[in-house]
Formats: C-alpha cells, structure tokens, sequence
C-alpha cells in the first residue's frame, strides 16, 4: 500500500511539475506559419498535445532567438514546449523538412489553415454579458489591449477604427469588433467606455471586454497571448489581432502593428464572399 501511494505521489508531483512548464515539458511536432526573431516569438500549426491541448495554431515565445537561426514559413519542426503559468516557451526546436504552406495549410484537418477560435464569456463597456457563441454568423476582428498601454494598444485601437470606418455597408452590417482587456483589475466596464469615449470609438458594433482575473487569464492562456507585468504596472504582451469568420473559426492572425485597414478588409471580403 506504500508503494502503491508513494508512486501515487510521484505521478501528482509529476503532473503539477508538468502544468507549472518546468521540464520535461512536451514534444511537439508542427508547421512553422511565422518567424519573429526580434520578437523571440514563433507562429506554429501544431498537432494535438495528448492531455493538454488540441491540435490549434499559437505563437510561442523562445527562450533563445538563436533556435530560430534558419527556421522558416514551411518548415515541419518539432519542437519541445514548457509552460510557466504564464507563458508558452519553446526551448528546443529542429526542422524535420518542409511542406507548401498558403492560406490553405493543414495538419489533417478538413478545414485546412483555420482552427475554432475558443470562446469566452465576458462583459463589456456597458456591463453586459457578450460571448463569442452570440457573435456567430458575424466575422469577428479581435485584438487584446489594456487601456494604460503607453505602446502598441493606441495603435491596435485606430487600426481598428479606421478598419470600421472604412468597411462598405455591406460588410459592416456583417461584421463585429472585440478587443479584450488583459488588465481587468484596472479595466473595469466603466475605464473601457472611458477609454472609448476618448478615443471617438463607434460602439455600435464594437465590444470592448473584461472580466475576472481569472476569466482572462482563461482566455489569454487559449489564444497564446502571454503577458508579463513589469515592476511599473505595464504589460509587455503578444500583440496580435485575429480574424474569425462566421462559423467560429480563426482565419487569420496579423502581428504587431504593421498591418493596415486595408489588410484586415481584405480578409473580411474574403470570408464573407
């Protein structure tokens, strides 16, 4: 009976070792769709991790740029990935060979290069419950900002609003706007409708969203968006703005803040063709 607990014990502390993303992690095996090297992050379409997580596409973040030293868009990789309750970090990585990669990529799927955009329940600037499940039948163009951002969040912001403005009546009567918090403790209802009203943003088919702690971190952990707060209050975060057509599924993701309007309306026309 000892040994049956004591070993009992070992798997639980394996398990725990395993959730926090000491090692040994996992081995994974993907395609490469985008390389960052002086963001240190990675863009890969990877397989099912048995237990963990289903086969998506996620940036990751590298411990050492220089694993990247080589890698390319198309490049089959595997990979060895730990999680640090905040993050997902790629520590190793080798090429294992090449596919095409286009818009039209697949690891098996039948509905090659997108995968489900996972839901959430949170509440908007008004205080009101918004999930992603009542936007179906809306292409969805979400990003994640905070409203104290000194950086990159303004620039989300106006991209955005001159995406919306800039839609024909066509499709802006089929699309809809999110942009999540990744500071709730801060970014109450009240501070994001402050934060809008600042900014002239249209609401009238623009969410702008909070929720718990824990409820965010929730969803941050399911996009692959990792934060770091530093010793100031900011937050260095992945800055990425995704496209989700009508059914539910992530057709694109644009990173940092060089995309234009035009770029994020010309996937809209494409999925709402």
């Amino acid at each position: 009976m000892l040994s049956a607990l004591a070993a009992s014990l070992l798997a639980l502390v394996a398990a725990v070792l395993l959730g926090c993303g000491d090692e040994p992690g996992w081995d994974v095996h993907g395609i490469v769709l985008d390389v960052q090297p002086e963001n240190a992050q990675v863009l890969i379409e990877h397989e099912e991790i048995e237990g963990f997580m289903p086969a998506m596409t996620m940036n990751f973040d590298v411990k050492d740029p220089a694993i990247l030293e080589g890698v390319e868009k198309g490049h089959e990789v595997d990979f060895h990935l730990v999680y640090d309750g905040r993050r997902y970090w790629v520590t190793e990585l080798t090429v294992s060979g090449r596919t095409a990669v286009t818009s039209e990529l697949s690891l098996g799927r039948e509905t090659p290069g997108s995968h489900p955009a996972p839901d959430f329940l949170l509440v908007d600037q008004e205080g009101r419950s918004v999930g992603l499940a009542d936007l179906r039948g809306k292409a969805v163009v979400l990003d994640f900002i905070f409203t104290h951002c000194p950086g990159p969040c303004p620039v989300l912001t106006g991209i955005l609003k001159d995406t919306q403005a800039a839609l024909s009546p066509e499709l802006r009567e089929r699309t809809w706007f999110v942009s999540i918090s990744i500071d709730p403790e801060r970014d109450t209802p009240e501070v994001l409708a402050e934060y809008a009203a600042e900014r002239g943003l249209d609401l009238s088919d623009w969410s702008l969203l909070t929720g718990s702690g824990e409820g965010i971190d929730r969803v941050l952990t399911r996009y692959g968006v990792s934060t770091e707060r530093d010793g100031s209050g900011n937050i260095d975060h992945l800055v990425a703005t995704y496209v989700i057509d009508p059914r539910g599924e992530i057709v694109k993701r644009f990173l940092g803040t060089k995309h234009e309007p035009a770029d994020i309306i010309a996937e809209l026309e494409r999925v709402l063709s």
